[in-house]
């Protein structure tokens, strides 16, 4: 399946609505951020291996996921779980406002606590000029921590579950942002409403990689 017609089946099956984020779907290649031996199942609806007991998320999950987050051009959004750089890859696309990605009006600091994946997902960032041109940043650290230094975010975006909702990306997100994060075998969506209330919504039947 071309990437093409896996954005099309997302999109009749109900995954991708938005405009936006259908266009970072089609021009990032997932292939891109793969081994070699898996190139023909990134083209697939299926996760699929990066090592460390890690994954590129499902797409129909990851569509059902950015949905939810709503990311805009402009906007500082924090992604947790970098892995190999593709979820990041489609949000700077979204951020950059720019269909040739040349002139950056957004930023996304992605976090990945695995070295080594951190180092990949620079290097496959970098195959769309996202890092030289200022859109998008790979740390190495403690992805329950969050990264305060270009706090408040729009948004912080998690591709990796935690047993709770860490306090950290509480206090990290703006008044008026928004937190996505699978927790278990949910996703639940916060909205930060005030300096310390959020309101809720809750959604069940997923399974993503957990984190620290």
């Amino acid at each position: 399946m071309k990437r093409e017609r896996l954005t099309k089946w997302l999109t009749s099956n109900g995954y991708l609505h938005s405009p936006i984020i259908k266009d970072a779907f089609v021009h990032i290649n997932r292939a891109d951020f793969v081994g070699d031996e898996h190139k023909d199942e990134s083209r697939e609806n299926l996760p699929v291996s990066i090592g460390f007991g890690k994954v590129v998320p499902q797409p129909s999950t990851t569509a059902f996921i950015l949905e939810l987050a709503e990311p805009k051009p402009g906007e500082k959004i924090l992604h947790v779980g970098a892995g190999s750089g593709w979820i990041t890859a489609l949000l700077a696309r979204i951020v950059c406002g720019k269909k040739d990605a040349d002139t950056p009006s957004g930023k996304v600091m992605a976090i990945e606590s695995n070295e080594e994946l951190s180092n990949t997902a620079t290097k496959n960032l970098e195959k769309y000029n996202f890092i030289s041109n200022g859109i998008a940043d790979v740390i190495c650290g403690n992805e329950k921590g969050g990264f305060k230094n270009h706090a408040p975010y729009d948004k912080i975006i998690s591709s990796v579950s935690f047993k709770e909702i860490p306090s950290e990306w509480k206090d990290e997100v703006r008044i008026g942002g928004r937190i996505i994060i699978p927790v278990g075998e949910r996703i639940i969506v916060l909205d930060k409403t005030s300096s310390d209330s959020f309101s809720r919504k809750q959604y069940f039947g997923f399974d993503l990689v957990s984190g620290e």
